[in-house]
C-alpha cells in the first residue's frame, strides 16, 4: 500500500519536474549566451543563433577589459553602490520605523489605517506619471544628484516595504512588548532592542529588493543625473554608450552587463543566506 502511494506521489511530482527544467533552461540560456558572447572576438560574431550559441575558437577576456575601460568601471559601479548601499540601508530603517507605527495601532487608531492604505495605493502609480514634477521639485531643492536618487528611492518603495512590513509585525508575539513597557521601557527602547532583531528576515528581503531595483535601474538617474557633468553617472547609465557609438559590438555590451551582474549576485547569495538562517532561528526560538 505504502509502494503505491509513493507512485502516486512520484507520478504527481512529474509535471512539477517538467515545469522546473523548462523554466530552468529559459533562464540559463541568455546567461550562456551572455558568457559566450562575452568570451568571443568580434570577428567570431554571427547573424543566426547557431553561431551565437557556439563556443568561441579563443577564449579571451580582453572584452572585459575593454568594458571597464570604456564605462569607466570603478568610477561609476562606485557610484552605483553609494546609491544602492544609501538605499537599501535607508529603506530598512525608515520603512520597518513607520511600519511599526503603523502595524501596532492601526486597530486602534483609523489614522494609521488610512496612513497604511494611502502607502499601500502609492504601488498604482506609475513613475513616468511623476517623473517630469519630481525632477523639477528635486533641482529646486538642489537634491538633483546621488542623495536625491536615494530619498527617491525611499519614497518609491515604501509601498511595498511597508506591505511587507506591516505584514510580518502582525504575527510578531505582542507579549514581548508588552513585558518591556511593563519594566520601564519606552517605544523606541522597545522597536531598537526587540522588534527591530527580530525583523531580520525581513530586513534581509527589503534589502535585497531595494538594492536590486537601485543597482539595475536606468530611468531614474537618467532623468536625475543627466543634467550635470557625468561624475555622478551610474553604472547603468555608462552601459548606455553600448546601445549607440558601440551598438553592434554585443561583445563588450555582454562583458559590461556580466560585470554589473556580479556584484548584485554576490550580494544576493549573502542576503539569501541571512533570510534562511533568520526564519531557522525564530523557529527554533519559538
Amino acid at each position: 500500500m505504502k509502494t503505491k502511494e509513493i507512485k502516486e506521489v512520484e507520478a504527481k511530482r512529474w509535471p512539477v519536474t517538467i515545469l522546473l527544467i523548462i523554466i530552468g533552461i529559459v533562464i540559463l540560456i541568455p546567461l550562456y549566451m551572455a558568457i559566450v558572447i562575452a568570451v568571443k572576438q568580434p570577428s567570431e560574431m554571427t547573424n543566426d543563433v547557431a553561431g551565437a550559441l557556439a563556443l568561441p575558437h579563443t577564449w579571451s577576456l580582453s572584452n572585459f577589459a575593454e568594458a571597464i575601460k570604456i564605462t569607466d568601471f570603478w568610477h561609476t559601479a562606485s557610484n552605483s553602490l553609494i546609491i544602492t548601499v544609501g538605499s537599501a540601508v535607508a529603506c530598512v530603517l525608515v520603512s520597518s520605523m513607520v511600519s511599526f507605527a503603523i502595524a501596532r495601532n492601526m486597530e486602534h487608531k483609523k489614522v494609521y489605517k488610512f496612513f497604511y492604505y494611502y502607502l499601500v495605493s502609492a504601488m498604482f502609480v506609475p513613475f513616468s506619471m511623476l517623473m517630469l514634477p519630481l525632477v523639477k521639485q528635486m533641482a529646486f531643492f538642489h537634491l538633483d544628484n546621488k542623495l536625491g536618487v536615494i530619498f527617491l528611492y525611499v519614497v518609491f518603495n515604501m509601498s511595498m516595504n511597508t506591505l511587507l512590513y506591516v505584514g510580518y509585525m502582525k504575527n510578531l508575539p505582542i507579549s514581548l512588548e508588552e513585558a518591556a513597557y511593563i519594566d520601564g521601557a519606552d517605544t523606541w527602547q522597545v522597536f531598537t532592542k526587540i522588534i527591530f532583531p527580530m525583523l531580520k528576515p525581513m530586513h534581509a528581503t527589503v534589502a535585497i529588493l531595494a538594492a536590486l531595483a537601485a543597482w539595475n535601474d536606468v530611468l531614474l538617474p537618467l532623468v536625475m543625473l543627466s543634467g550635470g557633468d557625468g561624475s555622478d553617472n551610474t553604472l547603468p547609465l555608462a552601459q548606455m554608450v553600448f546601445q549607440s557609438q558601440f551598438g553592434t559590438n554585443y561583445n563588450l555590451a555582454f562583458a559590461s552587463y556580466i560585470l554589473a551582474l556580479l556584484p548584485m549576485l554576490i550580494f544576493y547569495l549573502f542576503a539569501q543566506k541571512q533570510i534562511i538562517n533568520g526564519v531557522t532561528n525564530g523557529a527554533v526560538k519559538g
